[in-house]
């Protein structure tokens, strides 16, 4: 019943996410230093994953049938630790549409055009905050315009409360560890990525405007997460499309676009850029800006 084989591998990691958490729920309180951290490391990443395949998921459904994009719309939103469907006004109906210029919700010079840790930080929370409006925005229009969308959104809604809750009352510590931290590591990772794949990027170019890690390893855990050039380019493709995609535009991307590790470009942009300016990303719409005045 999926529509593309390759998720398959989405499919694994539901069970891996679902297993991790009963599994350290019942036993990591019991468990050896040694085996618990990795264990936990593990769920805290498969968080990450998460958010991944929520964005994936909200562009195309991974399967046929509609009774099991619900189920899994709430499975997501459980360990996602938000509904869904707050994607949808946010991120398809508007990033996607303005890709980082002055409309888009989610832009990353709301408060400043600088990039370093600072800024990097404090991006998830202040973002979060700006796409609230038109979430709630949206479900008013759905009331009058699709009630039965706007139940089926609320159903989610529902689960979220549902699962922390219940996980509060059966036990608060584990519901704190287990269910709650990896539920705002999820929530938080998603928008630094966003940050990251779009800071100083030529949000008016049409091809300039996204930046993409090209490693195998972070595109085979966080399914082609990395391509994101290709994915604005071809929003309504199939994640395991964007690889081969990408290998057709890269060598119209300006190279400074194409990192291969997410890690190094981390560390070198936010630690070492701190201290050595040639670390530090340059604004490219500045840039542009500039060439266009002396040309002018």
């Amino acid at each position: 019943m999926l529509r593309y084989k390759a998720d398959i591998r989405s499919v694994f990691f539901m069970f891996l996410t679902t297993f991790l958490l009963v599994y350290l729920w019942r036993n990591g309180s019991e468990m050896s230093t040694l085996m618990f951290v990795p264990l936990y490391a593990l769920q805290l990443y498969m968080a990450v994953v998460v958010a991944v395949m929520v964005h994936n998921h909200q562009h195309l459904p991974m399967w046929k049938n509609k009774l099991l994009n619900i189920l899994t719309d709430n499975w997501l939103t459980a360990f996602y630790g938000f509904p869904v469907f707050g994607w949808i006004p946010t991120h398809n109906s508007n990033h996607h549409v303005h890709i980082n210029k002055e409309e888009d919700y989610t832009r990353t010079y709301q408060v400043t055009e600088k990039n370093n840790l600072l800024t990097l930080m404090t991006y998830p929370s202040l973002s979060g905050m700006k796409q609230q409006k038109a979430i709630f925005n949206y479900m008013v229009s759905l009331w009058s315009e699709n009630r039965r969308k706007f139940w089926f959104h609320l159903l989610q809604v529902i689960t979220m409360v549902a699962v922390v809750v219940v996980a509060l009352l059966i036990d608060w510590r584990k519901a704190i560890w287990y269910v709650i931290i990896p539920q705002q590591i999820s929530l938080f990772s998603v928008l630094i990525f966003n940050y990251v794949q779009h800071i100083h990027a030529d949000e008016e170019s049409p091809i300039n405007h996204s930046r993409n890690f090209t490693g195998w390893g972070l595109n085979f855990t966080l399914p082609n997460n990395g391509f994101h050039t290709a994915h604005h380019m071809s929003p309504g493709i199939h994640w395991s499309k964007l690889a081969e995609k990408h290998k057709e535009i890269e060598s119209q991307i300006d190279p400074r676009l194409n990192e291969k590790s997410f890690l190094w470009f981390i560390f070198r942009t936010y630690f070492l850029g701190a201290i050595i300016p040639a670390c530090r990303t340059q604004n490219m719409r500045f840039e542009r800006m500039g060439k266009m005045a002396k040309a002018a």
